[in-house]
């Protein structure tokens, strides 16, 4: 059960910069005009500061903040203690059919290191659009789920609640810490930096996604 700890947290009106995020192929570059409007932790908080919202009931969150936890407790010190806020944040339907949404992404600014996560369809379905997607936009699950399937609403990939969960904590979490690793110890994000960012990002996940590899059964 989840303590008022894990959960606090609070609002101000400075604003950050998203530096990374694994975006769903359908979205392009919307995610770039994402903001925090957290506080800074005091440095009495205990960190990151873990902030749950319940998703809507066409949705649910893959993973636990336990689970989260114990994967960074596998990471070295100095690539997690940067981290301020770790958000498992909700979604609306509407926006996840448009496109509007994002399945994880790292901010930062005044002071905030934060990674969002937001929810899976309960169905299992991680849907694509009407127009078929590229293989660009398929290789990267090619590891977990390479069944492409179309109904009325699109075409989509069926996951399952194991496939789901080991994809969000042992690749999309990751994703997200490389970015904040990159991010705080190397560069800051622009335009002519994103391809470096992006590569820093996935041979984070592969150096370490074997090491901090849960499993699971079902």
């Amino acid at each position: 059960m989840l303590t008022k700890k894990h959960t606090a947290w609070k609002k101000n009106r400075k604003l950050g910069d998203v530096y990374g995020g694994r975006t769903f192929p359908k979205l392009a570059d919307k995610i770039f005009n994402r903001q925090h409007n957290l506080a800074a932790p005091n440095s009495t908080d205990e960190t990151p500061i873990y902030i749950l919202e319940n998703p809507s009931r066409d949705f649910y969150f893959p993973v636990t903040i336990d689970e989260i936890k114990l994967t960074l407790a596998k990471l070295p010190k100095e690539h997690t203690e940067h981290l301020t806020h770790i958000w498992l944040q909700k979604i609306k339907k509407t926006q996840y059919l448009n496109g509007d949404t994002f399945q994880g992404c790292f901010i930062c600014g005044s002071k905030v290191y934060l990674i969002v996560l937001h929810p899976f369809p309960t169905d299992n379905k991680m849907r694509f659009g009407k127009t078929k997607p590229e293989n660009k936009n398929l290789n990267y699950y090619k590891k977990y789920r390479t069944d492409l399937q179309q109904d009325e609403n699109g075409w989509y990939l069926q996951w399952t609640d194991k496939t789901i969960k080991d994809y969000y904590l042992n690749d999309l979490l990751l994703h997200e810490i490389g970015h904040s690793v990159d991010s705080f110890y190397k560069r800051y994000w622009s335009v002519a930096t994103e391809s470096k960012k992006e590569n820093f990002a996935k041979n984070f996940v592969a150096v370490w996604s074997n090491k901090v590899r849960q499993t699971f059964d079902g």
